[in-house]
């Protein structure tokens, strides 16, 4: 059973939290830095100032744009549709009786949310040398908003443009050695998104969001060959595909009147599932260069799918789906094509032979309630001081900069206070 994450956000009793109240934690000191990290997770709350000046002047009217409220809140207006949660869950630095999927202002906000030199101070002080970012509340984690709340395929077009020129250009250009750009897909047609695919790979980026279950998104499924241009276009310029849990717009749920905690327990459920509709939709069959970075679902339960992708494929006559198509079971092709992200997730490593050490990336999540910030480097050295230090680097840095394409000075890859 699947939950739609707008009906969530508007849930009345969903947290304790209080609206509207606002407290701050005490500053955190520096983190004591035990290993250079590199976050494949983490979200960009997008600033007012994000489509101005980037969409072409006929449609520059219609842009996304923030706009004071009455009742004190700030809110993102597109196509005449009010977008009230600006700051989606941004509540690093707060009290965690104060989570939420507020704030709805950016003053509510640690100033890192959204500013790119504040981002930079608080992944200094949380031992964080890289970041990959995720879209917020605005776009979708998948830029599925900014194309489905429009009937103007042209708008929509610009919009992701204009997202994905801010990014690469502020987000990631004012240090482009910290920050790895993710850029935004075209949802409306394949052959365009291809296109923009390739253009984009030659502007320096190396991973594109998508939905983990587009068909939830009321997009064509995995499965029926729509989504193969891009797919190819992906494979050939060696662009990730990143999928974030909660990017089909739903989180797993069970009992509509089971309590709220239920969901956050089952939140890595979504990765499970994407990893199998991915796995047999057979695009990583059909595009064996194919990169997918499964972000937010921890890899506690990698090593089970494994056992039972393994278990199934004595099934194989009687399905039919993996016949004859492959030199590789799907076991194998999932360790070939497929990464897997950790945040807290301490009796995973050791299962870590059978996941296998290459596919495991790391995240802070910053700045969501899943987020390890500021205590990232303490939870990271919590769960793998049994790993050796070759094993530590490959987990905390060395994979991440291999998959992305994203070199580590060498003076930081051996000290981590070198930066």
């Amino acid at each position: 059973m699947g939950l739609s994450i707008d009906d969530l956000a508007n849930r009345e009793g969903f947290t304790t939290a209080q609206k509207g109240k606002v407290s701050w934690l005490p500053e955190p000191e520096r983190a004591a830095r035990h290993f250079t990290v590199i976050s494949v997770d983490d979200h960009i709350v997008e600033p007012p100032h994000t489509f101005e000046d980037r969409l072409p002047a006929a449609l520059a009217a219609r842009a996304p744009r923030v706009v004071e409220m009455a009742d004190g809140t700030q809110t993102w207006v597109y196509e005449d549709q009010a977008l009230p949660n600006v700051g989606f869950n941004a509540v690093v630095g707060r009290p965690v009786d104060e989570y939420s999927f507020e704030p709805t202002r950016f003053d509510q906000m640690r100033r890192g949310t959204w500013d790119i030199e504040a981002r930079l101070a608080d992944m200094d002080l949380n031992g964080v040398y890289a970041s990959l970012c995720f879209p917020s509340f605005l776009p979708g984690f998948a830029g599925q908003r900014l194309q489905q709340l429009t009937t103007d395929p042209e708008l929509a077009l610009a919009c992701v443009r204009a997202w994905n020129d801010w990014c690469i250009e502020e987000w990631c250009g004012s240090e482009p050695a910290r920050m790895i750009p993710l850029q935004l897909p075209y949802l409306l047609d394949p052959e365009v998104a291809a296109a923009e695919v390739r253009r984009n790979a030659d502007r320096g980026f190396r991973a594109m969001t998508f939905s983990e279950a587009p068909h939830l998104l009321g997009l064509p499924s995995l499965h029926s060959g729509h989504w193969d241009p891009l797919m190819q276009a992906c494979a050939e310029t060696g662009t990730v595909v990143c999928l974030h849990v909660g990017s089909s717009g739903t989180s797993p749920a069970t009992a509509p009147d089971a309590p709220s905690d239920t969901i956050g327990v089952l939140f890595f459920g979504y990765a499970m599932f994407a990893a199998v509709d991915w796995l047999y939709s057979l695009l990583p069959v059909r595009f064996p260069d194919l990169q997918i970075c499964l972000s937010e679902g921890g890899i506690g339960w990698v090593a089970g799918l494994l056992d039972r992708l393994d278990h199934v494929r004595k099934y194989d006559s009687m399905y039919g789906t993996w016949n004859d198509i492959s030199d590789l079971t799907p076991a194998e092709v999932f360790r070939r094509n497929f990464w897997v992200c950790a945040i807290d997730d301490p009796s995973a490593f050791l299962q870590l032979e059978v996941i296998g050490a290459e596919n495991v990336l790391v995240e802070s999540d910053y700045p969501h309630a899943d987020s390890t910030w500021p205590h990232t480097q303490t939870s990271l050295h919590r769960q793998l001081r049994g790993l050796d230090a070759d094993t530590q680097a490959a987990i905390t840095w060395r994979n991440a900069s291999v998959l992305f394409e994203h070199p580590v000075p060498d003076a930081v890859q051996r000290d981590p206070d070198a930066y």
